[in-house]
């Protein structure tokens, strides 16, 4: 069964991913924005990354579309899911589609289904959507071989958002800083995007994988230490004082220090939440995902911040950036909503605005994590992915319905169900499991003060589970 997971469809190609279900999911987008948006004016946007058969994914999508008598807005190029958000807001269309897996493996494809406001759809949007899908499943076979050319528009995405950046970000002080930049494009749809915008700005950059290559140079495109081996090394021979990745989409980021020493996700989110209040003194909510930092919490208790938690999905935080009840909200996999920018996950502009940090602070990042561990408190982090099985999907069941008073000594002071489940501890320690919503997998997370409490902590939550 086709399903909506954390962020859009994603399976993989040859096996769920094939063109027959694609044009039933398309059918089925069409179908729910006929009954939504009554009239002879419904509008899509059509983006697509560099993955294998995207670009042909995404013509098939316009052609059906057509067919449907929507107007198609389709991008020429490979483009980030951003760009696409960008022009759904712009062109005021009705929706926005972008064929990606992100930061899934090279066999994999997707999409991703933005709404009218350019935000991540919600599951009471997808769910419609599936339900359309289901009545489709059994009997369709419908398949236009002509677009009807009409209704299909190309368009740049590029322009738009370059100039759109421009207006988000310090480049003068970049500049004036001289710091220079390694920058690792991952084969991705960030390629003359991000490279594009520094190299505007006459900021030095050092350049690598900003090629496409379907195959992602043989390892996953997500911005994880491990796949980031080629960015190190560029950053220590060329000197760089900042690395900068973003993933297949280029909505996610990745960032290494001077020594190329790779600085987590969390951390990140905590040094821009911090420079954002503490130096341009912004007020407002802030949100974080369940599985996210807890300095996020120490930072809102600080300066007495609304603080929110939300399920695991930039959605969630994009609906709270709409309902402007945040200026900031962070997940861990490296997504961030910052006010006064799109309602949409940007690794571009994420990287951007480390840049722009480092440059107003005059510190490097080394020096800022010590600041910030001095002004919050230490905090270390961890996660483990589990294979999913029935055994171990029974074993979540029942840790949800009866939570453990303690975990090897440590009393479980809260449980919290937002998605999984949560065993807080004090000192803002902390357990997570929740089930992945885009692999068969379990996530497990731990954070504690020192590396060897937390390790305790994802021992155990392994032991739990088998």
């Amino acid at each position: 069964m086709i399903r909506f997971g954390t962020s859009g469809w994603r399976a993989v190609m040859g096996e769920e991913f094939t063109f027959q279900n694609v044009r039933i999911v398309i059918q089925a987008i069409a179908n729910y924005l006929k009954k939504q948006f009554k009239g002879d004016n419904i509008s899509i946007v059509i983006d697509y990354d560099t993955r294998f058969l995207s670009e042909k994914y995404a013509s098939e999508a316009a052609k059906i579309f057509s067919h449907n008598q929507i107007h198609v807005f389709l991008s020429d190029r490979d483009a980030p899911t951003q760009a696409m958000a960008l022009q759904v807001i712009k062109r005021k269309t009705n929706a926005g589609l972008n064929f990606t897996a992100s930061f899934n493996p090279p066999e994999y494809n997707g999409l991703k289904y933005n709404t009218e406001n350019g935000a991540p759809a919600l599951p009471v949007i997808t769910e419609l959507i599936e339900k359309e899908i289901e009545k489709l499943l059994d009997d369709y076979s419908y398949c236009p071989f002509y677009p009807k050319t009409e209704f299909i528009e190309k368009i740049d995405l590029q322009q738009d958002y370059l100039t759109f950046i421009q207006e988000k970000v310090d480049f003068k002080q970049i500049r004036k800083s001289k710091i220079k930049i390694g920058v690792d494009l991952l084969y991705g749809a960030s390629r003359e995007y991000l490279d594009e915008v520094l190299e505007e700005n006459r900021i030095p950059i050092e350049e690598i994988h900003g090629y496409i290559d379907p195959y992602f140079g043989g390892i996953t495109p997500s911005c994880t230490e491990e796949n980031l081996a080629g960015l190190k090394k560029l950053v220590r021979e060329k000197k760089c004082q900042l690395g900068i990745a973003t993933d297949a989409d280029g909505d996610r980021f990745g960032v290494l220090d001077d020594k190329g020493s790779f600085i987590n996700h969390n951390l990140i989110i905590s040094l821009l939440l911090d420079y954002l209040v503490s130096v341009k003194g912004w007020r407002g909510g802030v949100a974080r995902s369940v599985a996210t930092t807890h300095l996020v919490d120490r930072i809102a208790r600080t300066y007495e911040l609304p603080l929110f938690k939300t399920q695991v999905g930039f959605k969630y935080l994009a609906d709270l950036f709409l309902k402007k009840k945040i200026i900031f909200g962070g997940e861990e996999s490296a997504c961030m909503a910052i006010k006064g920018h799109l309602p949409e996950k940007d690794g571009i502009f994420a990287g951007l605005l480390v840049a722009e940090m480092m440059a107003v602070m005059g510190k490097s990042l080394s020096e800022q994590i010590k600041d910030l561990f001095r002004k919050y408190g230490r905090r270390v982090g961890g996660q483990v992915n589990i294979p999913l099985n029935s055994a171990r999907k029974k074993k979540m069941d029942k840790i949800r319905k009866n939570p453990p008073s303690k975990i090897r000594e440590r009393k479980v002071l809260n449980v919290e169900t937002i998605e999984g489940v949560k065993l807080d501890f004090n000192d803002d320690d902390w357990l997570l499991f929740r089930t992945s919503g885009t692999e068969p997998l379990i996530r497990c997370y731990a954070e504690s003060g020192s590396k060897a409490e937390m390790e305790n902590l994802l021992s155990a939550g392994m032991e739990k589970m088998g």
